[in-house]
C-alpha cells in the first residue's frame, strides 16, 4: 500500500500542478470557476479546429490526387452549384455562432463583480509587488497604526530551503480565503506591470496612475504560483507571486494574527 501510495505521488496524480513543471505541455489544474470554464471553452474549440482540419487535410489530399493533369489532362467545364454555395456559406456561420455563444458567456463571466468580502490591493514596483488589505482600516485607525500592508519579494537562490521553486518562491505570500468572493485591485507605483497567476485564469495589467478590478472565486486550498508578465525593466523575470489558498477558519486566525502585530 506504501509503494502504491509513493508511486501516485511520483507521477503527480494527487498533487495539484499549482506551478509550472518541466517539460510541460497543458495548462495548470484550475483553482477557480473562471480557469474552469477557459479549459472547457479550449477543449471545445479544439474540436472544431481538428474536425475543419482533419476535412480540409482530406480535400486537398482528394484534389491533388483525383484531379491532376495525368488523369486530367483536359480540364472539365465547372459550372455553378447553388446548393454548394449555400453549403459552404452556411454551415461556417453556423459553426461561428457554435463558438461565439460560449466564448461570449466566458467573455461576460471574466468581468462579473459579485458583492466581495474581501479586498486585495496590488501593487507593482520595480522590482517586486506591494499588497494591501483595506477592508481592516478601521481597526488599524483605532490602534492608531495603518493598515495590513506588506511587501513580497523574491527569495533568492541561496536562501532557498529544500523543495522550494527557484525563481518562484517570495518571502511575504498573499493568504486568501477559499470559497469566498475576493475583489483583487491591481496599480503600478512606477512602470507597467502584470499580475499573473495560471491556476486563477487570471493577468491583469498593473498600470501607473489607473486602478483596475477584478474578481477572484479560490475553490480549493493550496499554494498557487504567478509572475510578472509585462517586461518592466532588468529585472522582470524575478518579481514571482505566490498565494496561499486556505480555509476561512484558518484566513481568520492568520488575519487575527496580523492584526494584533501591526
Amino acid at each position: 500500500m506504501t509503494m502504491l501510495k509513493d508511486y501516485l505521488n511520483s507521477i503527480n496524480i494527487i498533487a495539484y500542478c499549482d506551478a509550472a513543471e518541466a517539460w510541460q505541455l497543458g495548462v495548470q489544474d484550475p483553482a477557480t470557476p473562471v480557469m474552469e470554464g477557459m479549459i472547457f471553452f479550449h477543449n471545445y474549440l479544439l474540436f472544431f479546429l481538428i474536425v475543419i482540419g482533419v476535412f480540409v487535410c482530406w480535400l486537398l489530399f482528394h484534389v491533388i490526387i483525383n484531379f491532376n493533369e495525368h488523369k486530367n489532362p483536359i480540364a472539365q467545364k465547372f459550372t455553378h452549384s447553388s446548393t454548394l454555395e449555400i453549403i459552404w456559406t452556411i454551415l461556417p456561420a453556423v459553426v461561428l455562432l457554435l463558438i461565439a455563444v460560449p466564448s461570449f458567456a466566458l467573455l461576460y463571466s471574466l468581468d462579473e463583480l459579485i458583492d466581495p468580502v474581501v479586498t486585495l490591493k496590488v501593487i507593482g514596483h520595480q522590482w517586486y509587488w506591494s499588497y494591501e488589505y483595506s477592508d481592516y482600516s478601521d481597526y488599524a485607525l483605532a490602534s492608531n497604526e495603518e493598515s495590513i500592508a506588506f511587501d513580497s519579494y523574491m527569495i533568492p537562490t541561496n536562501d532557498l530551503v529544500k523543495g522550494s521553486f527557484r525563481l518562484l518562491e517570495v518571502d511575504n505570500r498573499v493568504v486568501l480565503p477559499i470559497n469566498t468572493h475576493i475583489r483583487v485591485l491591481v496599480t503600478a507605483a512606477d512602470v507597467l506591470h502584470s499580475w499573473a497567476v495560471p491556476s486563477f485564469g487570471l493577468k491583469l495589467d498593473a498600470c501607473p496612475g489607473r486602478l483596475s478590478q477584478t474578481s477572484l472565486f479560490i475553490k480549493r486550498e493550496g499554494v498557487y504560483y504567478g509572475q510578472c508578465s509585462e517586461i518592466c525593466g532588468v529585472n522582470h523575470g524575478f518579481m514571482p507571486i505566490v498565494v496561499r489558498g486556505v480555509s476561512q477558519d484558518k484566513y481568520i486566525n492568520w488575519l487575527v494574527m496580523k492584526l494584533q502585530n501591526i
